[in-house]
């Protein structure tokens, strides 16, 4: 039982679900649990996107080479990943959040920031409401995770870090200056490695230590804007609110090779298989686009981008693809060493929104209603149950999608909005 006023002037909370990747395939594969487990792609350029507590001990952590991985632990069982089942399990536990609070600001599929000011009187204080959750999301989903409760988005972040794996940090205003000052700088949002090289040759090691720093000095040291920065988090002043999600900005898929491939034609399939893809979630979602980008990365990990707005949005794949495939012609790459492609729609609009009633000259819906027909085929017998020709095998039977050895994950939707760790991965 949580003590009575134990979140006095707490409203925010930091909920991270534990390895939540791993977890998820270890609810599917309960006898792995337990054991060590990685999820993440095979093979020479195979990289880790989660891992399991018991692997952890081992040093395995994500964006390490699986290879490298599986040196450190041998024993651990190699999962290739799910990612539209980690987004489902995303959306429900996102939807059980929103269910507490409107005020909800994921940070990626498996983190969100809640502000629990307006539910205090229906389920208590915050700390309450943190152990509510933690309790509803491993009843309903068989997974775990760790809050942090505080007044700050920057605490209870902190605090949610401290907490893991499955547990919950409380940290009141008066606690704030115990907890965060003994902490290393680099714990401090916008620290990376550059600046806490900077801070530690000043003889900063530890939040405190740069906290009774002039601020002064640290502008000089650091810049204006990064001194400033860093001297307010040290002493917890983080002025930021939680600000509910914005609708999709953009929604794409993208693919590694198994090995680096310099066919036009075997990129040209590639492209039509992710805008297929992109397509199909754009209609899930009633969504249309207006513009259309692709992505190109060489052997020597060197990447282009580029982009065309359509006259007309839309959520047709053939449509999609049309544009992709001139977009990546226009490179005139000559065969060129490509490792990674990827498809993007971008400035997506509601689907029969005024704004795409003003559009003039529509197309013919004729392919649009056959790609319809292909979700309503893969909703009753699978994915891939209905495809382009191009993407079939000379004898008829569906082929593999790509020559891959590993699928790296990027295909949800993403915000143009920044800010705190927006852009980080889920598991990094």
């Amino acid at each position: 039982m949580v003590e009575h006023g134990r979140s006095a002037g707490c409203t925010v909370l930091h909920v991270d679900m534990d390895a939540f990747f791993a977890s998820v395939e270890v609810r599917r594969h309960p006898e792995l649990a337990g054991t060590p487990v990685i999820v993440g792609g095979a093979g020479n350029r195979g990289v880790v996107t989660s891992a399991t507590y018991e692997a952890r001990r081992y040093g395995v952590h994500a964006a390490m080479p699986t290879a490298r991985a599986l040196r450190l632990c041998p024993t651990a069982t190699v999962l290739p990943g799910d990612m539209a089942l980690y987004a489902e399990v995303s959306r429900s536990v996102m939807a059980l959040f929103r269910s507490i609070t409107p005020l909800v600001e994921p940070l990626s599929l498996d983190e969100a920031f809640l502000d629990v000011t307006g539910a205090g009187r229906r389920l208590g204080d915050a700390a309450e409401i943190g152990e509510y959750l933690r309790a509803r999301v491993f009843d309903e989903q068989g997974i775990t995770c760790s809050v942090g409760v505080a007044g700050t988005k920057f605490v209870a972040k902190l605090a949610s870090t401290s907490a893991k794996p499955d547990g919950i940090r409380n940290v009141r205003p008066a606690e704030v200056m115990d907890f965060l000052h003994p902490l290393p700088v680099g714990a401090l949002w916008g620290v990376g490695p550059k600046t806490e090289e900077q801070l530690l040759r000043l003889g900063l090691r530890t939040v405190g230590e740069l906290a009774h720093v002039p601020a002064k000095t640290l502008q000089r040291a650091l810049g204006p804007a990064a001194g400033t920065h860093l001297h307010e988090l040290s002493w917890g002043r983080d002025p930021r609110r939680v600000v509910p999600d914005e609708q999709e900005k953009s929604t794409g898929h993208e693919e590694t090779f198994g090995t680096d491939v310099d066919d036009p034609a075997v990129i040209h399939r590639e492209l039509l298989l992710l805008s297929e893809r992109t397509a199909a979630r754009l209609r899930s979602g009633g969504w249309l686009a207006r513009t259309v980008s692709i992505k190109v990365r060489f052997a020597d990990f060197a990447t282009l981008t580029r982009s065309r707005t359509l006259e007309v949005p839309t959520d047709v794949g053939k449509e999609l693809y049309d544009t992709a495939r001139v977009l990546y012609d226009a490179l005139g790459l000559d065969r060129a060493r490509i490792r990674l492609v990827g498809v993007r729609a971008e400035r997506l609009i509601e689907a029969g929104s005024a704004a795409q009633q003003l559009e003039l000259g529509a197309r013919e819906h004729g392919r649009r209603d056959a790609e319809l027909a292909a979700d309503r085929a893969a909703r009753r017998f699978g994915a891939g149950a209905v495809r382009p020709a191009t993407l079939l095998h000379r004898d008829g039977r569906p082929g593999r999608e790509a020559p891959l050895t590993s699928r790296n994950g990027r295909s949800g939707p993403s915000s143009s909005r920044g800010g705190g760790t927006r852009s980080r991965h889920p598991e990094e």
